[in-house]
């Protein structure tokens, strides 16, 4: 009986800690999406990270006062099931939203916070994502003359250099419509989640697999940073972007048919990563033989001017 007990109390902190494993963490700080969420939580995986914005609104006169700086940083919350978003201008004012979909109702709903005018009750807006690509919210509110509508906002421009976003009165069938404030964040992320990052680099991979077969060496130098470093098996380490474009030259004579890196682990330091896994592929050289062969790799990547690029490149094949 005691052995059981000790037994239970042991697992407990385990199981806990699993009920946590998609929250914001050191190794992944704007957390990570749920597999068991509603896949409407992707929604806002574009947005996930933080950016740098303008935010504009209107003066009492109406006309558009100065763009103000705001940072805007997504992340999830509630163990990778909704998602949170925070905003601070630089004069201190800051700002958030709880944002959950439910998929009874087919909406997102959610819930603004403000420190500039706090409230006992958190108003409420709602929508969904449009065929267009668009998020957008809805919440009743009349105009300054009485007339019955909403207070809509919306994301647009959404890709993976940011987005943009705009807050309107419109009338019940929309045909009126005046914004009221309006804010871009689409010079590019400060930081970005870890799952979007693994994406980045995997797609850089692709990229350096498609410029191989198609022997465009710019494009295969251009995959490493300045100071890389290549380190072929047997032979002298390769130093600096253009002695890489030479190496790999030394290779134009034989024809890649096919090459694919299949990533078994990528993980993100900062601004390094690390990505070890197998390669693949297919050769021939003239009339020779069509060859098989495969090998394992590790690559460290490096952030240089906004994009992820190899830093150490080493591989060596396995026999058959």
């Amino acid at each position: 009986m005691k052995l059981s007990t000790l037994s239970s109390f042991l697992l407990l902190p385990i199981l806990v800690f699993a009920q946590y494993n998609f929250e914001p963490s050191a190794e992944h700080p704007f957390g990570l999406p749920n597999p068991e969420a509603p896949k409407e939580l992707m929604d806002f995986a574009p947005m996930i990270g933080e950016c740098n914005c303008k935010s504009e609104t209107r003066n009492s006169d109406q006309t558009w006062a100065e763009p103000v700086d705001m940072v805007w940083r997504f992340k999830y919350i509630m163990n990778g099931m909704g998602v949170q978003d925070e905003t601070l201008k630089v004069d201190g004012t800051y700002s958030g939203s709880i944002r959950q979909f439910i998929p009874d109702s087919t909406r997102w709903y959610v819930h603004y916070y403000s420190t500039k005018a706090p409230s006992t009750v958190l108003p409420v807006w709602e929508g969904r994502k449009t065929e267009e690509g668009k998020i957008v919210l809805f919440r009743e509110q009349k105009a300054p003359n009485g007339m019955d509508g909403f207070y809509r906002l919306s994301f647009y421009d959404i890709d993976e250099k940011g987005f943009k976003w705009i807050g309107e009165w419109v009338d019940k069938t929309e045909s009126v419509v005046f914004p009221t404030w309006k804010i871009d964040c689409t010079n590019g992320k400060i930081n970005t989640s870890t799952a979007e990052v693994q994406q980045q680099i995997r797609e850089a991979s692709k990229r350096f697999s498609k410029a191989y077969i198609a022997q465009d060496f710019d494009t295969m130098a251009d995959s490493y940073t300045l100071d890389a470093k290549l380190m072929p098996l047997g032979t002298p380490i390769v130093e600096g972007r253009e002695a890489i474009k030479s190496r790999w030259m030394l290779g134009k004579d034989t024809k890649i048919l096919t090459h694919s890196m299949d990533a078994s682990e990528i993980k993100v330091l900062g601004n390094y990563a690390y990505d070890y896994g197998h390669y693949q592929g297919t050769s021939q050289k003239g009339d020779d033989p069509v060859m098989h062969w495969k090998g394992k790799y590790v690559v460290v990547w490096k952030k240089e001017a906004g994009s992820w690029k190899m830093y150490l490149d080493i591989w060596n094949r396995l026999r058959d």
